[in-house]
């Protein structure tokens, strides 16, 4: 049994937790103080910091020597030269309303709820053994103080009462809104005051080290330096690419660092800050590994995770010892909490809601929709706190905290290429990110979650020596005869290699939909300026007042009230009942839809909401797609259209900027595969045609002046048709006309054949008139022989004739 004052000491923290997350909702200060905003956003980037970096790090120290580095190496390489992703990120993310990584992958790639679900189911697969993880480290440092002998029922377990504590920490913090875009200023400070009581008890527990090597005359420089040296790291290079994927790819850092930034320029000084945590809890590393190795070696019934509380208590230094509990109960409720919220969010807005959705449940339930969402966000919670908690107890393994986070580490890692590839190369397709993710999350599951699973005694262990079914090329941690590497190395090469070629493999079988790319634009050039929408282009009978109703029904009467009004007084206009809908306002409520139940279910949502309502749905649904950003058609004809004809198709816009092609136009004129996207000015194009020699001797042609040319034609709105020969034998008829409101639209037909074919009809012409000719010659030739012949035959039988007559006379 716990210790009663142990007990008082964990309620009272839990208290203090409940009463600033309390504060920080009711009292909303730091985001309107630019000087405090940035620290309260820096410490809550420390979540990062779970138990595994409060005790694990320490463990991994003492087996690995400067094999614990990585998992802080990795975060400062991205502070130091990645930080722009960062910054994308979350400037992408506040553009697009988007919730959860679930959703930003999902938006980036067609609003895809089939990659959402994927992308979730393998957050929450992740997540639980990393939840087990912080329920352990709990147990373990209860055990510690309490004594090492005590053993728990299941109800008797604090870990149990942790789990469930921290459950209903999340319900109340962080399911408060529907909107999961709207920041918890309440959750963040809680998380950021855990962040600095961690970060003080490491560092007093380190500080205390390093005072009993001075005290016991030991010198601490040389220990760190014996323990570094007698400990080899393992897989140094593959835990730091980890952690380094870490600080985007888990759900939790997702939603500190960019679901709930409320600032992006916050992100430039927390960089520094956050780095700076890092540097200071690397340091406290390794003079509490040295301590503990000198007071109970290596090997020895302490274990090397709890040196953190051993250390202390061995000296006698209980309020020191309860000091360094309470820091990892902070590592490890920070950490149960975030991503209790963010994989709720995305248990309700990309499994659930979806599959409701779909059997007509907007409809029929309308008044309810806000309400569900909530409910369904704290289900969430529970059932997953649950799964945690019994992955924990039927774990029954020893593995260090270490291996658990790593694991969790390399699963998360599946989600890099998508996300990193989705900002930077507008080739990736969305088949291709399914695809790659797919088969790298089936090869960690193989080659890392299975056989974790094995040595915890849950199947058995032929397969791991045999290779399934008794393939030796099969052996999960031997896999296709690659031998030597430790096992997260191994699996997390193989998971990464497979997702990183299927991906590219695919992606370029599959290229990317017109509109995918269409989509993809604000996730590719984030910084670019965006044009607003013309209010005047769509005339409808849609008034705000039905957009407001329904908003009402998805998020809440009041949040959408208060969303609408804001969004009138900055618009300039007033909130009346007869206010007609444009443009800008559909698209206006469709972010909002978004931000409560996603971005791939916002447009099921409002259709099904819409039913029956009195509201033309189809007009809805057909100014949905043109309330898009630049875009001014419907997309869905318009991708149907050019997708399927032979002729090449490019559209440009007033700018004379490229919005819209297709293959077709790509193959003719055998375009680089990156060189076409939205936004490109056309007079690069013409250019790179240009000096390919496309448009003449490049020589003898002014390049600058064909493109003015050209631009002022198109600027004009003059239709032509022409015909241009392309290499030897390609010839290629151009049709262009002017689009209403600016833009032009040229469209490429190779005419090659038909040229081929008119070229021989006119030689077999040619070549009909030459024969006609000759034969009329030699047919008056032979004519005049006729006559001459016929001539000199008459003359002759004259001839003839008077000869006979006088041989005839007497």
């Amino acid at each position: 049994m716990l210790p009663g004052w142990l007990v008082l000491v964990s309620l009272v923290y839990a208290a203090l937790l409940f009463a600033v997350a309390w504060v920080g909702d009711r009292y909303p200060l730091y985001p309107q103080r630019p000087w405090l905003r940035p620290a309260v956003y820096s410490l809550a980037l420390a979540v990062y910091c779970s138990s595994w970096t409060f005790y694990g790090a320490v463990g991994s120290a003492v087996h690995f020597g400067i094999g614990y580095l990585p998992i802080y190496l990795g975060p400062l390489l991205l502070l130091l030269f990645g930080w722009r992703i960062i910054e994308r990120l979350a400037l992408i993310a506040q553009s697009q309303n988007t919730v959860s990584i679930a959703d930003f992958i999902a938006s980036r790639y067609g609003r895809s709820q089939r990659l959402a679900a994927l992308v979730s189911v393998i957050a929450i697969v992740a997540a639980i053994p990393y939840l087990a993880l912080q329920y352990k480290a709990v147990a373990i440092s209860l055990g510690v103080l309490g004594g090492s002998g005590m053993i728990y029922t299941t109800f008797g377990d604090p870990a149990l009462y942790v789990a469930a504590l921290m459950a209903i920490f999340s319900i109340l913090f962080g399911t408060r809104q529907v909107d999961a875009t709207e920041h918890r200023p309440g959750l963040m400070l809680a998380v950021a005051f855990e962040s600095l009581v961690k970060l003080i008890a490491l560092v007093v527990v380190g500080l205390s080290a390093v005072r009993w090597f001075s005290v016991s005359g030991l010198n601490v420089v040389g220990a760190a330096q014996s323990l570094i040296e007698n400990t080899p790291p393992v897989g140094f290079v593959s835990q730091t690419l980890l952690a380094f994927a870490a600080v985007i790819c888990l759900p939790r850092q997702f939603h500190v660092a960019i679901v709930e930034c409320g600032n992006v320029a916050d992100i430039r000084r927390a960089r520094w800050m956050f780095g700076g945590y890092l540097i200071i809890v690397s340091l406290m590393v390794l003079p509490i590994a040295s301590a503990g190795v000198a007071l109970f070696g290596r090997g020895g019934d302490v274990a090397a995770d709890s040196f953190v509380l051993a250390v202390p208590l061995v000296q006698n230094q209980t309020t020191l010892a309860v000091m360094a509990y309470i820091g990892g109960f902070s590592a490890a409720t920070g950490m149960a909490i975030v991503v209790s919220v963010a994989l709720a969010t995305m248990v309700s807005n990309d499994l659930v809601m979806p599959l409701l959705l779909r059997r007509g449940w907007g409809g029929a339930h309308r008044r309810n929709v806000a309400s569900l969402v909530l409910w369904i966000r704290r289900a969430a919670i529970v059932a997953v706190a649950a799964l945690a908690y019994g992955y924990y107890r039927a774990s029954g393994t020893d593995t260090a905290l270490a291996s658990f986070g790593l694991m969790a580490f390399a699963a998360v890692a599946q989600f890099g290429p998508g996300l990193i590839g989705g900002l930077y190369w507008r080739g990736a397709s969305r088949k291709g990110v399914e695809a790659g993710m797919l088969i790298g999350f089936t090869v960690w599951v193989y080659t890392l979650l299975l056989p974790t699973l094995t040595e915890a005694g849950w199947m058995g262990g032929e397969w791991l020596t045999q290779g399934l079914f008794g393939l030796q090329w099969l052996r999960p941690h031997q896999l296709f005869g690659v031998d030597g590497w430790d096992p997260l190395t191994h699996g997390t090469f193989w998971s990464l290699l497979f997702n990183v070629a299927t991906m590219m493999l695919v992606s370029a079988h599959w290229r990317p939909s017109l509109g995918e790319r269409l989509r993809a634009q604000p996730f590719l050039e984030p910084y670019a300026a965006r044009r607003s929408l013309d209010s005047g282009h769509w005339r409808g009978s849609l008034l705000v007042s039905d957009l407001l109703a329904l908003a009402a029904r998805i998020v809440g009467e009041k949040t959408a009230r208060r969303a609408f009004e804001g969004r009138a007084a900055q618009s300039g206009q007033a909130l009346t009942t007869d206010l007609r809908a444009d443009m800008q306002w559909v698209h206006f409520t469709e972010l909002l839809l978004a931000a409560a139940v996603g971005a791939a279910s916002a447009r099921l949502v409002l259709t099904s909401a819409l039913e029956g309502s009195g509201v033309e749905v189809a007009a809805v649904v057909a100014i949905l797609d043109e309330a898009g950003h630049e875009l001014r058609f419907n997309r869905d004809i318009l991708l149907t259209t050019l997708e399927n004809i032979d002729q090449g198709v490019s559209v440009v816009d007033a700018d004379m900027r490229l919005v819209a092609w297709n293959s077709r136009y790509r193959q003719l004129f055998q375009y680089p595969v990156d060189m076409l996207y939205v936004g490109r000015p056309v007079a690069d194009l013409i250019r790179f045609n240009a000096e390919r020699g496309e448009l003449g001797h490049i020589e003898s042609l002014d390049v600058d002046n064909e493109i003015d040319k050209r631009i002022s034609y198109m600027r004009a709105g003059s239709r032509y048709v022409y015909e241009r020969r392309l290499g030897a034998d390609q010839v290629i008829e151009l049709r262009g006309r002017p689009l209403p409101g600016g833009g032009y639209v040229t469209s490429y037909t190779d005419v090659t054949e038909y040229k081929r074919v008119e070229g021989e009809l006119r030689l077999i012409n040619e070549t009909l008139e030459q024969r006609v000719t000759a034969r009329t010659h030699e047919a008056e030739v032979a004519q005049e022989s006729r006559s001459r012949f016929l001539t000199a035959s008459a003359m002759m039988c004259s001839s003839l004739s008077t000869r006979r007559a006088c041989s005839l006379r007497p």
